[in-house]
């Protein structure tokens, strides 16, 4: 028998414009945790897409158990023993967790469905791999984390034994990353072999036993990872050595752009999401709020932005009070607002590249005539914001922007949102699904706003994030600030204990 469960030959996969996947071949070994590492655009959402019959390959071939295979779709891949996580679940709402479980490979009897014997199975199953759910919840109402297990879950119950999990901590807390580390670690313990997408160099050492690294759709190598340091996997998936340390001079904050008083936002069944907060930023600072995931920041953000009416308190961005003021009034008056979901409030994923990247100018007279856009102009703003920011499109200003890569869809709105020259910028989680190479160019994009005087309020989940930007670290936690510490005089282990609710202080 072969020594790979899986081996993908030269794979070639083209697009209109860009040549995806060129001649790369990857071998996944029984058991084994094997991680595809590579920037944004690398090409590894692709390959794994052509082995769970997404896409047809245009050259190469796969082959389990050294056996050549036909995988055109994903029903082939799923007899084959190929299930696939992919980055953006593929749940149905308004369908209960066990319902998103079985879709698809339903039991019926004379036209009726079964759900006694697949329910029995779906416990077990959750059972035997620590992957507890409540299988009548709706699938709209349970958390990211836990539609995560369901997904998990769709692929054991299809008998799975080799689990693609594309990207399957872009969207999660630190808690819920540690919790999935351990799940993956068990399942490779019960024999199945997974292949592990992520450009996170952290997660790699923590659970991958090797990793073959992508770069621009060629494959650069595989390395065994525990004879491989971070810098070396860096230096290969971006071409360059990497300096993981954002440089940063000392902060010269100026006056308040940003002020917030006494600012109430009500939550889900009318409790208060954000309950109080004082706080300001000024011109020349990155401040932070941190703290873990559901404690009121997006709450605070939509408030701030003005996707979220406030219950109580005020406002002010450079003076004015904009408390009750629209979304276009709030960024003509100087703040620009980096979301957290970028499909929903990020882009038109319909729209193509150049239109996405004029959302926020397109009705200004450099833009448009007699209230007719002037395309003219669009595509030059797009093809200036493309060679700035890098962002990797196959058909460069038409590219339709679902298509593009989530990283490079993330550049996109940066690029946007920074063009504007805003007073104010609300960064969440901003390099969330960013290659390393990329996360280091936005890292320093944000302190090259901040040296130019821009005052900027920075939202993330990531410890190290705020550890390297913050020059203010705000705690929030319940809805409240708990905290205000000095970025530099800051330690993981305070901030733990003031984000886990264990201490407070008074807030300046």
């Amino acid at each position: 028998m072969s020594e790979y469960i899986i081996e993908m030959r030269d794979i070639t996969k083209d697009f209109p414009g860009i040549r995806a996947n060129d001649r790369v071949t990857l071998q996944l070994r029984r058991g084994e945790i094997h991680a595809l590492l590579g920037e944004n655009g690398a090409g590894k959402s692709t390959l794994m897409s052509v082995l769970f019959g997404l896409y047809r390959p245009d050259g190469g071939e796969i082959l389990k158990n050294g056996e050549k295979v036909q995988v055109r779709d994903p029903n082939d891949a799923n007899r084959l023993g190929i299930g696939m996580m992919h980055q953006h679940f593929m749940l149905v709402q308004n369908f209960t967790v066990l319902e998103n479980i079985i879709l698809g490979v339903e039991n019926t009897t004379r036209g009726v469905l079964q759900m006694e014997e697949p329910r029995d199975r779906v416990m077990r199953l959750s059972q035997q791999y620590g992957l507890a759910i409540d299988p009548d919840a709706l699938i709209e109402n349970i958390t990211v984390g836990m539609q995560q297990r369901v997904e998990i879950l769709k692929m054991l119950y299809r008998d799975n034994d080799i689990l693609i999990f594309d990207e399957p901590t872009a969207v999660l807390t630190p808690q819920e990353i540690d919790e999935l580390m351990g799940i993956m670690k068990g399942l490779a313990q019960e024999g199945k072999s997974i292949l592990f997408i992520t450009h996170k160099l952290m997660e790699i050492k923590a659970v991958a036993d090797r990793c073959t690294v992508l770069r621009k759709g060629a494959l650069v190598g595989t390395v065994d990872i525990r004879d491989t340091d971070m810098e070396t996997m860096a230096e290969m998936m971006v071409g360059r050595k990497v300096n993981f340390s954002v440089e940063k001079e000392e902060a010269r904050p100026g006056e308040a752009i940003l002020e917030v008083r006494d600012l109430k936002v009500a939550g889900l069944h009318g409790k208060l999401a954000v309950n109080g907060v004082s706080f300001q930023v000024r011109k020349g600072e990155i401040v932070c709020i941190a703290g873990i995931d559901g404690n009121g920041q997006s709450e605070l953000i939509y408030a701030l932005s003005g996707l979220m009416p406030i219950k109580g308190g005020q406002v002010f961005l450079k003076g004015r009070e904009i408390s009750h003021t629209s979304i276009r009034q709030r960024n003509n008056a100087g703040l620009s607002h980096i979301p957290e979901d970028r499909h929903k409030y990020g882009l038109v994923l319909d729209y193509d590249l150049g239109l996405n990247l004029a959302l926020k100018n397109y009705f200004s007279p450099a833009m448009q005539r007699r209230g007719f856009i002037r395309f003219d102009q669009v595509r030059l703003q797009a093809n200036k914001l493309i060679e700035r920011f890098d962002i990797r499109s196959g058909q460069g200003a038409d590219t339709i922007t679902r298509s593009m890569s989530g990283g490079n869809q993330q550049k996109a709105i940066i690029a946007r949102e920074i063009n504007t020259d805003p007073d104010l910028l609300l960064a969440v989680q901003p390099t969330r699904g960013l290659d390393v190479g990329a996360m280091i160019y936005i890292h320093k994009q944000l302190v090259k706003e901040r040296n130019e005087g821009k005052a900027i309020l920075l939202v993330s989940l990531e410890l190290d994030e705020v550890f390297q930007l913050a020059d203010r670290i705000l705690v929030i936690y319940e809805g409240s600030l708990v905290a205000e510490l000095q970025g530099k005089d800051a330690t993981p282990q305070e901030l733990g204990l003031y984000m886990a609710g264990s201490k407070k202080e008074a807030t300046a």
